[in-house]
């Protein structure tokens, strides 16, 4: 009778579900409990305190006392500073978004057509991004300054200099190409890899079909592009909303160059130390700004159903 070696019957049954050791549940509550103590610290316990501050009268050092929507009042009525700030926002979204962004995608075409140089062009443009806001407003300063800047001497204007950054009809818009100059940079390499990514195919089908270049751009390639044109906005938004280096370095948000981020900060670590009329305006900037942010993740949940 030939022997059989003898072998352990297969299983058939399935795993249940691994249980987590102790040391598993520590990683884990580690991994996930680290960063959420942080996004509560650092995020969501400042805008919860904001919100419930802007309703209070507080210099930092007193008794905390109740004043109700009197902060939010006085800021829309009785705070001169407050519209034109409003309005120096909405001018830096628009400028950004309807002029320095279309120009960046201007410049990401024609470098992405294999332009002469274009290496040479696409580094020396993306250079301003790598600077600080801040840092653009000096740049501002010596390009723009009444006495010595470098605008003025280009202009032969030595005898009747003009005060590009003390004008506050003039300053608004030198401090938004010198913002743009750094925008346009950023949101030219976001389409330029955007480009890269575009199929050939659809561009030849296109010219076999008789489309123009601009036809082809316009319906075939920029239609493509809607996953980058969504960054490039959400960046745009925040780019205006947050500017504060450019203008406080050049005159501290002042003489026409106001903006809601320059409010806050000079109200609540100024002299004034008014910290509750502070976080009201705050309050002001992040109604604003959850405004973009709901509508911008309204568009993707609907474009993600209709995918």
């Amino acid at each position: 009778m030939p022997l059989h070696t003898a072998r352990p019957a297969a299983r058939t049954g399935r795993r249940g579900p691994r249980r987590f050791t102790r040391r598993d549940l520590a990683v884990l509550g580690l991994l996930l409990g680290i960063p959420i103590l942080l996004d509560i610290a650092l995020i969501w316990g400042p805008t919860l305190a904001s919100i419930g501050l802007s309703f209070t009268t507080w210099d930092g050092i007193g008794d905390i006392e109740w004043a109700g929507s009197k902060n939010y009042a006085t800021l829309f009525t009785d705070y001169p500073q407050f519209w034109p700030a409003v309005r120096n926002n909405l001018l830096w979204l628009g400028f950004l978004g309807l002029v320095a962004t279309p120009f960046g995608l201007f410049l990401a075409v024609l470098i992405d057509k294999g332009v002469r140089f274009s290496r040479f062009y696409q580094s020396t443009l993306y250079m301003p991004v790598v600077l600080s806001l801040a840092i653009v407003g000096f740049i501002a300063q010596l390009v723009f300054s009444r006495d010595q800047g470098a605008l003025n001497a280009v202009l032969a204007n030595q005898d009747n200099p003009v005060d590009w950054l003390g004008n506050p009809d003039l300053n608004i818009w030198m401090v938004l190409l010198a913002a743009a100059w750094r925008h346009t940079g950023y949101v030219m390499i976001l389409y330029l890899a955007g480009l890269k990514s575009v199929d050939a195919s659809l561009k030849e089908a296109a010219a076999i079909d008789g489309a123009s270049e601009t036809q082809t751009f316009f319906r075939i390639v920029l239609p493509t592009l809607r996953p980058v044109n969504v960054i490039v906005g959400v960046i745009t938004v925040i780019e205006a909303l947050r500017a504060f280096d450019i203008v406080y370095a050049i005159n501290k948000g002042r003489n026409g160059l106001e903006l809601l981020s320059v409010l806050v900060t000079d109200n609540i670590i100024g002299e004034a130390s008014r910290i509750g009329f502070g976080s009201a305006i705050a309050v002001v900037l992040l109604t604003v700004s959850l405004g973009f942010i709901i509508t911008y993740l309204v568009q993707e949940l609907r474009g993600e159903k209709k995918a």
